[in-house]
């Protein structure tokens, strides 16, 4: 019988995770009892996803406003300028009160007119009506009221100025609005790097220029030796807010969980799976302009089958060109060889364009991220199948 179906995606229903919990036993039985209950089977190349909190919650990877502020403190000796955060309660606001409780002094770079992954400080189109060029213009917060008043961000109704500023202890957070991250060097010499995907050239930039004291978030709550939580590679990025007090990891330590349901469902099932954990996806959302993207990477770690990117023709290019004299059936079958002798890597070629020559991981993390969601439909493991298939599968 011809194939009917493409990618299948389901969320996997588990118990709530909590800390010391065996992650790889929870997420194999997880799997068990819906392929049992659902009456499905695991095939190879199936891709399972974990989400990357379960993970980090089940190692108890959590830090404290204290002992962020601990880390400032001994880093940075009184003041520290604090460079291109992203707009967050969730994300970044607890560490700013962490920051803001170790330092005498915060001054806070924010870009304009939108964080790096997408956040509005302000109207762009009323940016535009003023002039006003954000390469080459710096805004004081005084500055921001008188051209802009109060300005609340169109999914979360926060004013994050004043909502920043409320983070701090004694009114010790001044705000500069800029684009350039030299611009905090007028202010001070100690600085911290709080941006996520261009934090290299950031850092780069300000160390080139004259900075003193210089850090980024992946170098806060990094040290395994400090006796609290930790991610030697990413430090504070990609943390999420867990209570008022403490914040979670990013998770550590992630390959040898995969590599361990991977084993597991062979032992099962005898099929060949791919297991991976994600975290944010990267997709733009048409109305907010928010791209997501808020962690370091979308898969801290992953089986070797994820590697890659992939290698697939572009269908209607083919059937709108060397196929479009061909009907019904004819067009079926050419189409089908034209895919089974395909190369492995078409980068560059005309029957390719308009396909996605992303990560593996990345393309499959985003469809896991917005299968499992980030709230309460409480299917933090996706299973993924027929990814890998395409149209000339039987």
């Amino acid at each position: 019988m011809a194939r009917t179906l493409g990618t299948v995606v389901r969320g996997i229903r588990t118990p709530i995770m909590q800390e010391g919990d065996d992650l790889v036993s929870v997420v194999v039985e997880a799997l068990k009892l819906a392929w049992e209950t659902e009456g499905f089977e695991i095939k190879d190349r199936d891709v399972i996803g974990i989400t990357e909190s379960v993970l980090a919650r089940s190692q108890g990877n959590y830090v404290t406003i204290d002992d962020i502020a601990d880390e400032i403190r001994e880093k940075f000796h009184g003041e520290v300028g604090v460079v291109f955060p992203i707009l967050s309660r969730n994300r970044f606001a607890m560490i700013l009160k962490g920051i803001a409780k170790g330092a005498n002094k915060v001054y806070l770079l924010l870009s304009y007119p939108a964080d790096e992954v997408g956040n509005h400080l302000m109207d762009i189109e009323r940016m535009d009506e003023l002039d006003i060029d954000p390469y080459k213009r710096v805004l004081t917060e005084e500055d921001l009221r008188n051209l802009f008043g109060s300005y609340k961000h169109e999914f979360t109704d926060v004013d994050y100025v004043e909502f920043y500023k409320q983070q701090g202890v004694n009114d010790n957070i001044t705000v500069i609005l800029a684009n350039d991250p030299r611009e905090i060097l007028k202010y001070t010499k100690n600085v911290l790097t709080a941006d996520i995907h261009s934090r290299a050239r950031t850092k780069r930039l300000l160390k080139k220029a004259g900075a003193e004291i210089l850090y980024g978030l992946d170098e806060i709550c990094s040290n395994p030796e400090s006796g609290t939580g930790y991610n030697e590679e990413y430090g504070l990025l990609g943390s999420n807010k867990a209570t008022d007090e403490k914040l979670k990891l990013f998770p550590r330590n992630g390959q040898p969980v995969v590599e361990k349901i991977q084993k597991r469902i062979k032992e099962l099932t005898g099929k060949n799976v791919e297991v991976m954990i994600y975290g944010d996806g990267a997709f733009k959302d048409p109305r907010g302009k928010i791209w997501e993207l808020a962690d370091p990477v979308i898969s801290p770690a992953f089986t070797d089958g994820l590697k890659g990117i992939p290698s697939e023709i572009k269908l209607k290019y083919f059937a709108d060109n060397q196929l479009s004299s061909l009907k019904g059936e004819e067009i079926t079958r050419v189409m089908k060889e034209c895919i089974k002798s395909k190369g492995d890597d078409l980068t560059g070629k005309a029957e390719s364009q308009g396909t996605t020559p992303r990560n593996l991981t990345d393309l499959l993390g985003s469809l896991c991220d917005l299968t499992s969601g980030s709230g309460d439909k409480g299917t933090p493991v996706v299973l993924v199948q027929g990814y890998f298939d395409n149209f000339a599968t039987e």
